[in-house]
């Protein structure tokens, strides 16, 4: 088969090869155990088959050989001695972390007893399917939890608060999803004539450089070493707010307000687009009056931006053509994030940015294959069971089909209370719940602890996993296993390329091997490289035939579709929503009895909500700010990335440490009215002295894992302090937005 869309450079090595003593493998787009700066790596073994060495694909222009530090570390991860390598069924109680081998079989066999006595006692519904960041898992862990029966496919972090709300109010605005046009989606990658160089890119509420998802950090360099100048929003003086025409140094939780004072100025000064407003989009006039509310002077004190930037960012914006917006995780994790991502997104909007060369760009999954994300096997629930859905009646929009998600909110609360009905059993898949995304840990662990099985599949064992499960699955690093990975942009393989000593299976065969004995004409591949292949929708080739090539194929890309009628089923031009533009004003949003214009709203506490509060919590806490060393919870075991950062830093201003009499490395307690935990002080100018700013994700494999320490997480896990509150969409919550004290640990107090 001729592959007419790969591209040139995947002509000039096949995708494994000898060099002197090394067999070298195409690592596949998707590299690291938990690194998602996509680096492309080729790996080295040994002639025993060992993982030994990671290096950077320099042939391959998505990456162009950059690494990072959890790639490099990859060789100690895969072969570290504490992997799990066999399944292990609990002995004793819960939490002693005293475990027994058992077969595959033996797992197997007791997973499906105990969830199948659940479905005859309860129903389907009672038993929930935990997700977390498995990125090229997630068709395969939806589709086993939907053959299963049940519609309970959660995510427990409060109000989805990753990336879905941006996601989902692109889809209901726009019918599609878009990004940060870097030339991703060409074969020919800059050198293509069809793409221009942004002349200005906003990076709002992320830190692409350290931490991204399927969107590499370094496509933003390289766009900046061809002349495209930054704006950047983020609380924190970070490289790329170092390097910015303007950093807009945001109060954490308000960017809904900023964005809407930009529009303002955008507006009254007669910057926008006038032929793609009135030609493309619905509701502008309603979106004025809305963003004339917020006049800069009033949002300058919002947000603590001096008004004089806010003005130069919004023109400077409106003046680039072409101009981007990549926004990042910040901007979901405020309660009412989806109003928030809706002022932002109408800002590339009304400046005629969208589905341009070098502005927002629609992305959707090569070839029509699966994308993986939360609908692969939703047609296998009866429709009387997918109705049962934790939060799909109270949240419409979840119902509406963007995410045919349960909500983690609605889902924990059923688990306290039985109402509307119980649930009785727990999958848990990638996901190191109560030590890393529950808000109100405490709360999700005792709501979990009402389950009667538990399953966990993972690398390590978590305190996740020694407090809740009654068996453990061990998966695969990605050297290990053969993947597919469907990107909004291309289409790319992962190849095996090592086996560690054990019993260990990809998730991918977990997933497969469960799901035929709970419904076998779900499953009905021999193996996984059939089923990926099945995946592949339009693209002509078998995973076979695109791994022999290189391992990626790109669709053939198209800009201004929606005049073109490609993005409407009907072949209309247009948009895919009701009114058929860009939906300034949701109709949809309005159905639902939501707001249909953006808005601002303050976070839950803090200065503008809670003033009186402030006198006992006088500072802004914000959490989660992505490490070179982890990606959330992972990583912890390996001691390269350890001597990163050994431990759990709470980052604060000098002049405010100086104030509470805490110096650098100080053991500090952070406080609000929910909680509090530990952390090491961390001083640094970077931050507004009103703003202090915690590591989330933290455990001590070298600590014991028995109940009472599960590795010691207890004591430093900020989410102690963040309140289970989603926002009135059932999208958003306050983990970026808090209010704390700070003092330091007493002697005794560790």
């Amino acid at each position: 088969m001729e592959f007419s869309r790969t591209q040139p450079w995947q002509e000039k090595k096949p995708w494994r090869w000898q060099e002197g003593e090394y067999t070298v493998t195409r690592g596949g787009s998707w590299s690291g155990p938990g690194c998602h700066n996509g680096c492309g790596v080729l790996l080295y073994t040994d002639k025993e088959g060992r993982l030994v060495k990671v290096e950077g694909d320099l042939e391959n222009p998505w990456n162009q050989g950059r690494l990072c530090a959890r790639c490099l570390t990859l060789p100690d991860v895969t072969n570290h001695n504490d992997r799990l390598k066999y399944p292990m069924k609990r002995i004793g109680e819960r939490g002693e972390n005293r475990w027994e081998r058992i077969s595959w079989d033996e797992a197997y066999d007791t997973i499906v007893r105990e969830f199948n006595k659940v479905k005859e006692d309860y129903g389907p519904e009672s038993v929930v399917f935990a997700e977390g960041t498995g990125r090229d898992i997630g068709a395969y862990f939806t589709r086993l939890g939907y053959s299963f029966g049940t519609p309970n496919i959660v995510y427990y972090l409060s109000g989805i608060a990753c990336y879905l709300p941006r996601v989902a109010e692109m889809a209901v605005t726009t019918g599609a999803f878009a990004r940060t046009d870097c030339s991703q989606h060409l074969a020919n990658r800059y050198d293509d004539p069809s793409w221009q160089v942004p002349e200005c890119i906003v990076i709002w509420g992320g830190n692409p450089i350290v931490s991204n998802s399927s969107f590499f950090g370094h496509w933003i360099v390289d766009c900046m070493e061809r002349g495209s100048k930054l704006i950047v929003v983020d609380p924190k003086l970070t490289w790329l707010a170092a390097r910015a025409e303007i950093w807009l140094q945001i109060r954490p939780g308000t960017d809904a307000a900023l964005a809407l004072a930009m529009l303002n100025v955008i507006i009254t000064e007669d910057l926008y687009d006038h032929d793609f407003v009135e030609k493309w989009t619905y509701g502008f006039d309603e979106l004025a009056t809305r963003a004339a509310e917020y006049p800069v002077d009033k949002v300058a004190a919002i947000t603590w931006i001096p008004e004089e930037k806010i003005r130069a960012a919004a023109r400077m914006f409106a003046a680039s053509k072409p101009a981007a917006i990549d926004w990042g995780l910040a901007v979901d994790m405020t309660k009412e994030s989806l109003p928030a991502a809706m002022a932002i997104s109408s800002l590339w909007t009304i400046t005629g940015n969208l589905d341009v060369p070098g502005g927002m760009v629609f992305a959707a999954p090569p070839f029509g294959g699966h994308s993986g994300q939360m609908s692969w096997g939703e047609d296998l629930v009866s429709p009387e069971v997918f109705e049962k859905r934790f939060g799909g009646k109270k949240y419409p929009i979840l119902s509406w089909g963007v995410f045919p998600c349960a909500q983690p909110d609605a889902a924990i609360e059923a688990m306290e209370t039985g109402i509307p009905y119980p649930v009785k059993a727990a999958w848990i898949q990638s996901s190191n719940v109560i030590a890393c995304i529950a808000a109100e840990p405490k709360r999700a662990y005792a709501a979990f602890m009402k389950c009667d099985f538990i399953v966990v599949v993972d690398l390590f064992m978590t305190p996740t996993a020694v407090a809740l499960a009654d068996i453990v699955l061990p998966a695969q690093t990605y050297p290990e296993r053969d993947g597919l990975a469907l990107s909004w942009d291309n289409m790319s393989i992962i190849n095996k390329v090592t086996t560690i000593e054990g019993d260990t299976k990809s998730d991918m065969e977990i997933n497969m091997e469960l799901g035929k004995r709970f419904n076998p004409e779900a499953w009905p591949w021999e193996n996984v490289q059939e089923m990926f292949t099945d995946m592949m929708g339009a693209s002509g080739a078998t995973w076979e035939e695109l791994r022999d090539r290189g391992g990626n194929m790109w669709p053939k890309h198209e800009y201004r579709r929606y005049e073109k009628g490609m993005l409407r089923p009907d072949g209309q031009p247009g948009f895919m929503t009701p009114t058929g533009r860009v939906e300034l004003y949701s109709t949809l949003f309005e159905s639902w009895g939501l707001d249909p214009l953006p808005y601002f709203e303050e976070p839950t506490e803090g200065p503008g909500s809670t003033p009186e509060l402030m006198k006992e919590y006088p500072l802004v806490l914000t959490t989660g700010a992505r490490s070179w060393a982890s990606f959330h919870s992972e990583h912890r075991q390996i001691s390269k990335l350890r001597a990163i950062k050994e431990g759990p830093q709470l980052e604060i201003h000098p002049d405010t440490a100086a104030r509470y009499d805490i110096k650098d490395g100080d053991w500090v307690w952070i406080e609000n009215s929910r909680g509090r935990c530990r952390q090491r002080a961390r001083l640094t100018p970077t931050l507004d002295p009103r703003v202090v700013n915690a590591d989330h994700g933290w455990w001590f494999p070298e600590k014991p894992g028995a109940w009472p320490s599960l590795f010691g997480s207890w004591d430093v896990n900020p989410n102690h302090m963040v309140p289970m509150l989603p926002g009135r969409s059932g999208f958003g919550a306050n983990y970026k937005s808090l209010i704390c004290k700070v003092y330091k640990v007493k002697e005794g107090e560790m």
